[in-house]
């Protein structure tokens, strides 16, 4: 039997303070949420970049969108077999608000220039 690549990872985006945004967010919504959430980032582990609607969406570059019910997730495949999420909000529209994108597309660049501790 052929060997298998490694699983992806999945980390969350930190800020220079060393805090995820994104752990804060999944902390905050209901358990059931939560759980939606976790089966999302499970498919994308085992599927990696193959995984597609109606779970993750491309929407621009090299930014993906991970769609758990009602939140929306952008992540990124990055060196490493790693996804990393960089910022999730709750979808109230058909679109993804502007401000949404531009701020997971600013930490995309910030990821992509300084690199990535994921320890």
């Amino acid at each position: 039997m052929p060997d298998q690549p490694p699983p992806w990872r999945i980390v969350f985006y930190k800020d220079n303070r060393g805090r995820s945004p994104i752990t804060d967010y999944l902390n905050a919504l209901p358990v059931a949420e939560q759980a939606a959430a976790a089966e999302a980032f499970r498919l994308l582990r085992e599927f990696g970049v193959s995984l597609g609607m109606p779970h993750a969406k491309h929407v621009s570059g090299k930014l993906w969108e991970l769609r758990p019910g009602a939140n929306r997730f952008f992540y990124v495949a990055h060196v490493g077999r790693r996804f990393v999420i960089l910022h999730a909000y709750r979808k109230q529209s058909q679109k993804a608000p502007s401000k949404e994108l531009a701020l997971a597309e600013r930490r995309l660049t910030e990821v992509l220039t300084g690199g990535l501790d994921d320890g």
